[in-house]
C-alpha cells in the first residue's frame, strides 16, 4: 500500500516512520532542508525513536517536495500540517489542510485523506459540503513532541471519525503499526473525533 503523509513535523514524521515499516509512504514537506534530512535518514526533530529508526531499521519511506509526486498512487494522504490556534479571533487557521484537501483532490481523487492536524468541530462536515466529497476522514493525535514515535508504537487508543469500511481500514494501519498488542480501537463520527481531540487538549 503507498501512503503519503504531508507535513514532516513531529506528527507527519512519526506517522511516516511507524508506517513505512511495512508500506511505501512519500512524506511531502515545503521544506527542502527537512526533506533532504529524512532522504539522508537525519531526522529534523529531536525524537529518539524517530532518529533510532532512521538510522536502523529498514524503512520505505521517502522525501519530496513534489505534491505529484508525493500524492500519486497514495490509497491514503495523512494531513499533518500546522493548524495555529488564534487567541484573537478564537479560531484555528486550517488555511494549510484545506490546501491539501484540494490539492490531493485534483491530483489523486480516488485517495482517502486522513487529517491529523488538530480542526475545530464541524469541519470535516463542512469540508464534506463544500467539495461534495466523502473522502476526508479525521483521525486525532495524542502524541507527545520529543517522544512522538514512542507513542505511536504504544497507543493509549486509536480514534478514527468515521464508521465505514475505509475508516477501519485506517485503524487497522495504525493497529499493524502499534507494538503493543490489541491497542484499544474507537470508531466514531467526524464531530465525535474532533470533540475528543479538542476536550483531550483541554484536559
Amino acid at each position: 500500500m503507498k501512503i503519503a503523509v504531508a507535513g514532516l513535523g513531529y506528527v507527519g514524521l512519526s506517522n511516516a516512520v511507524l508506517l513505512a515499516r511495512a508500506h511505501q509512504v512519500m512524506a511531502l514537506d515545503v521544506s527542502a532542508a527537512r526533506v533532504g534530512m529524512v532522504n539522508a535518514r537525519r531526522s529534523p526533530i529531536a525524537d529518539p525513536e524517530i532518529e533510532e529508526h532512521l538510522a536502523k531499521v529498514a524503512l520505505d519511506l521517502t522525501a519530496t517536495t513534489d505534491p505529484a509526486e508525493a500524492y500519486a498512487g497514495a490509497d491514503f494522504v495523512i494531513i499533518a500540517t500546522p493548524t495555529s490556534y488564534d487567541t484573537r479571533t478564537n479560531h484555528f487557521d486550517t488555511s494549510s489542510v484545506e490546501a491539501v484537501v484540494a490539492e490531493v483532490n485534483r491530483l489523486n481523487p480516488e485517495a482517502t485523506i486522513v487529517i491529523k492536524s488538530t480542526i475545530p468541530v464541524g469541519f470535516v462536515a463542512r469540508l464534506r459540503a463544500e467539495t461534495g466529497r466523502d473522502n476526508v476522514i479525521f483521525s486525532p493525535e495524542f502524541l507527545r513532541e520529543g517522544r512522538a514515535l514512542y507513542d505511536n508504537l504504544h497507543p493509549s487508543r486509536i480514534v478514527v471519525g468515521q464508521r465505514s469500511p475505509r475508516g477501519r481500514q485506517f485503524a487497522e494501519l495504525m493497529q499493524e503499526g502499534a507494538l503493543v498488542p490489541d491497542p484499544p480501537v474507537l470508531i466514531t463520527d467526524a464531530r465525535s473525533a474532533e470533540a475528543i481531540k479538542l476536550f483531550a487538549n483541554t484536559f
